[in-house]
């Protein structure tokens, strides 16, 4: 390996791949957050809600836990312009893995608010909260302890999944590299670069997630 043609190869593509470090870091972030917020309303649907809703929803998870990210991928954005739901690339891609990240969180928030025993519930009910304080002030927060590591897991898979956007066009970090490589030639260097930042943005995410950790222990 010739180094320093590579770090003058990177130097001279630096401008393209923090572009597409900054649309990686995007689209998981997006996904993440609104899969993370759908999710939360998954379980809870899965939990409490009537038996024709928590039939729904549970086929809504089955499905799409059972169908590939790069097909839901390709489904978000070829299949919905078909029925005329037009979305640029980007929201076909970030639509198709926030789906898949909310039935992953979905099922983490079920197997907890199944592992809370029911008398909570009804306890708190007895002296007059409301459903949604009784999810804020009573579950959730047990809730949260069990699914935190389960989801840290959850969610650097998303980061992985979002190198399937680059099948529909999405400049995310994958697709730069893959373009920069077709100039120079510099396979191997280009994608180890590639996957050391895939690295540093998992490892953020994990770093993160056990600081959170650590503090909703100890509160």
């Amino acid at each position: 390996m010739d180094l320093s043609l590579f770090l003058h190869e990177m130097w001279n593509a630096r401008g393209a791949i923090w572009d597409g470090f900054q649309m990686t870091v995007s689209i998981s972030a997006l996904a993440i957050f609104c899969g993370t917020i759908l999710g939360v309303f998954v379980g809870l649907a899965l939990v409490y809600a009537w038996l024709p809703v928590r039939l729904i929803v549970r086929g809504y998870v089955d499905f799409i836990r059972g169908t590939p990210v790069f097909v839901l991928v390709l489904a978000s954005y070829y299949i919905l312009s078909g029925i005329g739901i037009q979305l640029t690339a980007f929201q076909a891609g970030v639509l198709a893995i926030t789906a898949f990240c909310s039935t992953h969180v979905g099922e983490m928030i079920r197997g907890a608010l199944a592992a809370i025993h029911r008398g909570q519930v009804e306890a708190a009910m007895a002296i007059g909260l409301t459903f949604r304080q009784t999810f804020q002030y009573v579950l959730m927060p047990q809730a949260l302890r069990q699914i935190l590591p389960t989801w840290v897991n959850a969610a650097t898979e998303m980061v992985k999944a979002s190198t399937l956007l680059s099948v529909i066009g999405v400049a995310e970090l994958l697709l730069v590299t893959q373009q920069i490589i077709s100039r120079n030639f510099l396979s191997l260097e280009f994608y180890f670069l590639a996957g050391f930042i895939y690295f540093v943005i998992d490892f953020s995410i994990e770093r993160l997630g056990r600081f959170v950790e650590k503090k909703v222990a100890y509160s």
